[in-house]
């Protein structure tokens, strides 16, 4: 059974969330990322309470893809140190759940006609 989960992370500009919401989709890696802000975020940094105002992705995607967005979101993302955490999708419609597996890279099959290619 497939497991689904929530990754979010937040930039500094609508802009960059952009940039990142659209590579994850395009890439097949995100079937849908959601864009919430400006938010405020309080946090310390470098022995320093920071203040500062920053966009909220929510990114929606399959448990087994976590690594493949981490790396995608680390090489476009500016932070030194950017959030990138996820929670599991307890539940969810299946027609829901069928939208995202339809949004996504299939990580079997390419494992499955790679594997028929080298035996073949």
């Amino acid at each position: 059974m497939k497991s689904y989960i929530q990754i979010t992370t937040t930039t500094e500009t609508k802009d960059q969330a952009q940039t990142i919401a659209q590579h994850l989709v395009e890439s097949k890696l995100a079937a849908c990322v959601q864009i919430v802000g400006p938010i405020t975020s309080i946090y310390r940094w470098k022995g320093k309470v920071e203040n500062t105002q920053e966009w909220l992705c929510l990114i929606k995607t399959q448990d087994d893809l976590y690594n493949k967005v981490e790396s995608a979101i680390k090489s476009q993302h500016p932070y030194e140190t950017p959030e990138i955490i996820a929670v599991p999708i307890i539940k969810g419609s299946k027609e829901y759940l069928r939208w995202i597996d339809d949004g996504l890279e299939n990580f079997l099959l390419m494992i499955t006609i790679a594997l028929f290619i080298i035996i073949t």
